[in-house]
C-alpha cells in the first residue's frame, strides 16, 4: 500500500480511484496475469509488441531481465492492473535508463500510471543515481505525454514512421527527463 504520509511517496499518490494501489516488484508467479495485461488492446497498443504473446514467452523475459534493471507491478485489490520498467544502459551510458510503463485498459485514468512513473523515477534519482530517463511514446497517445510531461519528461525529437500499428506508419516523441 502506497503511505500518502511518507515524503518519499510524493509523487506517486495515485489519485481517489486507485486508493487500494500496491506496487512491488515483478516476479515470476506473475507470469499469466502479466501475459494477459500485455495482451490486452489499448495496452498493446502503446507498445511495439505483437499481439498473442504466450505464458511462456512472458516466463523467459522476466527472467531474463538484466540485473541493472527495475521492474515492478501495480495491484488494485489483488489484481495486476499494471507494468512498468526501467532498465540501464552498459557501459558510459550507465548514467541512464531507458522507461517503459502500461496500464490495464479497464483501469486507466485512475492513478495507476502516475503511481508506477513515480514509483520509477523515484527509484532513478534516490537509489540508482541515474541522470536521464529516455522513452518513446507515440504521438498520438496524448494521455501519456501528459503523464510524462508531469514528471518533467521533455521532448527532444520525433521518431517519423517509427512503427508500424494498425495497419500505417506512426510517429513516435523522443522524450526524456535529465537530472544533473
Amino acid at each position: 500500500m502506497i503511505s500518502e504520509d511518507d515524503p518519499a511517496n510524493r509523487n506517486i499518490r495515485p489519485h481517489a480511484g486507485a486508493v487500494n494501489l500496491s506496487l512491488r516488484a515483478a516476479r515470476a508467479e506473475d507470469c499469466e496475469a502479466l501475459t494477459a495485461l500485455i495482451n490486452l488492446p489499448r495496452f498493446r497498443a502503446g507498445t511495439l509488441r505483437l499481439p498473442y504473446h504466450s505464458v511462456e514467452w512472458t516466463r523467459k523475459w522476466l527472467e531474463n531481465q538484466g540485473v541493472d534493471g527495475l521492474s515492478i507491478v501495480a495491484e488494485l485489490d489483488g489484481c495486476l492492473v499494471g507494468y512498468a520498467s526501467l532498465n540501464r544502459y552498459p557501459g558510459r551510458r550507465s548514467h541512464a535508463a531507458w522507461v517503459a510503463i502500461g496500464v490495464h485498459d479497464d483501469y486507466q485514468g485512475r492513478g495507476i500510471g502516475t503511481a508506477l512513473l513515480g514509483a520509477l523515477t523515484d527509484a532513478a534519482d534516490n537509489w540508482l543515481a541515474l541522470k536521464r530517463l529516455e522513452l518513446n511514446v507515440y504521438v498520438d497517445n496524448e494521455p501519456a505525454i501528459r503523464l510524462y510531461e508531469k514528471f518533467g519528461f521533455e521532448q527532444e525529437g520525433v521518431s517519423r514512421a517509427f512503427a508500424f500499428k494498425a495497419g500505417r506508419y506512426v510517429d513516435a516523441l523522443n522524450m526524456a527527463r535529465l537530472r544533473l
